[in-house]
């Protein structure tokens, strides 16, 4: 884990973040969304509130890494409808 981390595994998509954009998504070229979808094929939750939550959980796990809190789990609370950061 120490060092970068492959990226590029998803053919066509581009992941990508700045510190004054969070976490953004392309597909073949063109902006997409993140979404949660469950087993049966239902989209839970769709979009920026999905990436910011993403964002905001895998900052929080390096944080407590970085403390060498690194091994507990790290949550998010249930995503509320217009939150804003």
């Amino acid at each position: 884990m120490i060092g970068n981390q492959r990226t590029g595994g998803l053919l066509g998509v581009a992941m990508h973040a700045t510190s004054h954009e969070g976490l953004l998504v392309d597909a073949d070229g063109k902006r997409a969304r993140l979404s949660i979808i469950d087993d049966e094929g239902k989209v839970i939750a769709a979009g920026a509130d999905v990436a910011r939550e993403a964002e905001a959980v895998l900052l929080n796990n390096y944080r407590k890494t970085l403390k060498g809190q690194g091994f507990l789990r790290t949550y998010s609370n249930a995503i509320q409808k217009g939150w804003v950061v």
